[in-house]
C-alpha cells in the first residue's frame, strides 16, 4: 500500500514464487502452470514479471479507471498484467509468503480447465495487443509453406519449360496471397493499435486531470 500511497507503482504484485510458493504448494500442475503462464507472457511482452497468476494486488487510481475488464474468471490477473505492460504502467513485484491450504479445504481453480482459459487468454491478448507480430508470423509462416510448393514447380519448368504440377502451383499461389493478405492485416491493425494508443493517452491525462481536481 505504501507503494501506491508514493506513487511508486501503478499496479503492485505480491510475488509467491520468489519466496515459499513452491516449496510449500504440493499441487505440482499449478507449479508448473505458473511458471508456463510467466515464462509466456514475459517472452511476448518482453517484461520481467516475477508472478502472473498471483491475486494479491494493489492498483493506483488511474490503473483502475483504465482497466478493461473483459474476463470473468481466473484469466483476470493475465489481463490485469498485460494491461499494465501494454499501458507503460509502472509494476512494483514485492515478495510475499505463502502457505499451502489447510487440509480438507478445496480451491476454486480447475487446474485444466481454468489453465487452458488461462493461455487462450494470453494469445488472445498477444493478438489484439501486438497485431503486428502475431500477423507477421501468420504471414511469414504462409510464405514459406508457398516457397516449399513452388521450389519443385519452378525446377521442372527450367529443366522441360513446362508445369506438370498445376495443383502444387496452384496451392503455392495462394499461400502466397494468404501470405500477402496477412501481412496487410498486420500492418492494417497496427495503425489501429497505435491511434488506439494515443487516444489512451489523452484519456489518462483527463484522468489525472480529474485527479486533481478532486484534491
Amino acid at each position: 500500500m505504501q507503494l501506491l500511497k508514493t506513487g511508486g507503482g501503478d499496479l503492485v504484485i505480491g510475488d509467491r514464487l520468489s519466496s515459499t510458493y513452491f516449496t510449500e504448494n504440493k499441487r505440482l500442475f499449478h507449479n508448473s502452470g505458473n511458471v508456463l503462464v510467466k515464462n509466456l507472457i514475459n517472452k511476448f511482452f518482453k517484461s520481467n514479471i516475477k508472478d502472473i497468476m498471483t491475486g494479491y494486488r494493489g492498483f493506483s487510481y488511474e490503473f483502475v479507471k483504465t482497466f478493461p475488464v473483459l474476463s470473468q474468471g481466473f484469466e483476470i490477473e493475465t489481463e490485469m498484467t498485460i494491461h499494465a505492460l501494454d499501458k507503460n504502467f509502472s509494476i512494483k513485484s514485492i515478495p510475499i509468503q505463502y502457505r499451502d491450504r489447510p487440509e480438507g479445504s478445496q480451491s476454486k481453480l480447475n487446474t485444466y480447465k481454468d489453465g487452458f482459459k488461462v493461455i487462450m487468454m494470453i494469445f488472445n491478448l498477444y493478438r489484439l495487443y501486438k497485431p503486428f507480430q502475431f500477423f507477421s508470423l501468420f504471414a511469414l509462416l504462409f510464405l514459406i509453406l508457398s516457397v516449399v510448393f513452388f521450389i519443385p514447380v519452378f525446377i521442372d519448368y527450367t529443366k522441360t519449360g513446362i508445369v506438370p504440377k498445376f495443383p502444387s502451383l496452384i496451392v503455392s499461389t495462394a499461400l502466397f496471397v494468404v501470405s500477402a493478405l496477412s501481412f496487410s492485416a498486420s500492418l492494417i491493425l497496427d495503425s489501429v493499435r497505435k491511434n488506439g494508443r494515443q487516444q489512451f493517452e489523452i484519456f489518462l491525462n483527463m484522468v489525472n486531470t480529474l485527479k486533481k481536481g478532486n484534491k
